[in-house]
């Protein structure tokens, strides 16, 4: 038998491998069809009526379609928070405050300045919600598969932070030309006020460059924080099943399981904030100036000037990422998609380790 502290090890290891490693006895187990079945250490399926497969080519693309509508509505939702918070990092001088920076855009532009960059905002982060949560239920699956049922929940949260990371890569391709777009938009004022204007001098002045040159400045911004989203918003599912709510998941009713959804989203958005606010500065000020480097723009700020307007992001990302896990679970919820509970230690582990008799 292990020794008690590696038993506590492996039961909560939230960032690192254990310092063993195990592997599989039994042979995987085979479905109907030949295939090898799915079990993800995020959990087994529960016996319940879905529409379609865990792992399904349709699970994908509705997953993908949730993660459309989650980050489509909710980024665009708070357009007027993101445009004072963009002119805070790019003009700290004239936008002294979240206050201060609403009443100057009021005075100067009215109510419809607030929504400077809805256009580009909906496009670019519906495509990047496709890809976010679309690709990250791709690769937690396909991770899981290579490190076998032990080994994916000794090593979960690891396997959390590469599937995200890996999906968030791709999700910055497609959001990169939109982003760019609504920070010209919305920190230049005067250069342009619709997309159908922005697009066309943008492309004019700078060619296809200057819809992708702050794509590294995303990575450094979005990798970080999607990585924390997703590995903290499981783990705190975890942990909230486990010591907060009175039962277990499986006598929760489906509304109930949608308000941990959204606390736990909420948790999650917060330290989301702080990892990636940093590299969000640069994106901005970037995007607004023409011919500058992310090294350039970082030397410029400065170690202060990197963390201007951390409350206004804090505020809009928690309560933005609260409402796309809420959003994104409730789409699984209505087209029926398999909704794994937290996971649990399989019982192969738990002889391994002696925890049954």
């Amino acid at each position: 038998m292990y020794p008690t502290a590696l038993t506590q090890l492996a039961r909560g290891n939230p960032f690192s491998a254990p310092l063993f490693s195990l592997q599989k006895v039994e042979e995987p187990q085979q479905s109907p069809h030949g295939q090898r079945t799915r079990r993800l250490a995020a959990a087994a399926t529960a016996q319940e009526d879905v529409s379609c497969e865990f792992g399904s080519s349709k699970y994908y693309a509705l997953c993908g379609f949730g993660g459309i509508l989650s980050c489509g509505i909710t980024h665009t939702a708070v357009v007027p928070l993101d445009l004072v918070k963009c002119r805070l990092q790019v003009d700290p001088d004239k936008f002294k405050s979240i206050g201060n920076g609403f009443k100057v855009t009021l005075r100067e532009d009215g109510v419809r300045g607030l929504a400077k960059g809805w256009a580009p905002t909906f496009i670019g982060y519906s495509m990047q919600g496709l890809c976010k949560f679309g690709f990250y239920e791709v690769f937690k699956i396909f991770y899981s598969d290579l490190l076998g049922e032990e080994n994916t929940y000794l090593w979960r949260t690891s396997l959390y932070l590469a599937a995200s990371a890996s999906a968030e890569f791709f999700a910055d391709i497609a959001l990169a030309p939109m982003e760019a777009v609504k920070v010209r938009i919305q920190t230049q004022p005067g250069y342009a006020n619709t997309l159908r204007q922005c697009v066309p001098k943008m492309y004019a002045e700078e060619g296809l460059w200057a819809f992708y040159k702050g794509v590294v400045p995303l990575w450094m911004r979005q990798i970080p924080y999607t990585m924390m989203k997703f590995s903290c918003f499981e783990r705190t599912v975890e942990l909230l099943y486990k010591y907060v709510v009175p039962k277990p998941r499986s006598e929760c009713s489906k509304p109930e399981q949608l308000v941990v959804t959204f606390v736990a989203g909420y948790i999650a958005g917060v330290f989301c904030a702080i990892v990636s606010h940093p590299a969000d500065s640069v994106v901005s000020v970037l995007n607004k100036e023409q011919g500058s480097t992310a090294v350039q723009v970082l030397k410029k700020l400065g170690p202060k000037g990197v963390w201007k307007g951390l409350v206004a992001r804090i505020i809009m990302i928690g309560t933005l990422t609260a409402l796309q896990w809420f959003i994104y679970d409730s789409v699984k919820v209505y087209f029926r998609l398999p909704r794994p509970p937290p996971p649990e230690m399989p019982e192969s582990l738990k002889k391994k380790l002696g925890l049954t008799e």
